[in-house]
């Protein structure tokens, strides 16, 4: 199951003592998740100029997965969530959104 992999690669990330990094990773997820959920309610023309937004948050997402993973290792930390993690556009826009979720329940 793809969620029990979620859980591993979140405790591997936050168990790294990188705050600012892992912090900025965390913001970058949740503003894809909420660009996300926005064009999920959106109406085709307002789905169409969320688009643009949309992918430009799921790139910068991606970049502060390999930042934070790049320096993870220089640090001595286990990275191998990225590795795991993989390329797929899908499934690393739904990690971002688990990312999301966990915070999500932390704030409360």
């Amino acid at each position: 199951m793809i969620e029990i992999k979620f859980e591993e690669w979140f405790t591997e990330i936050n168990n790294s003592n990188l705050e600012e990094l892992k912090n900025d990773l965390y913001v970058k997820a949740s503003r894809y998740h909420q660009l996300r959920n926005t064009s999920y309610f959106a109406n085709e023309t307002e789905r169409f100029e969320i688009e643009e937004f949309r992918t430009r948050s799921h790139n910068t997402f991606i970049d502060s997965c390999n930042i934070l993973s790049r320096n993870m290792i220089k640090n001595g930390d286990q990275a191998n969530w990225r590795v795991e993690l993989g390329n797929d556009r899908k499934v690393i826009g739904d990690f971002a959104c688990y990312i999301s979720y966990r915070i999500g329940l932390k704030a409360r």
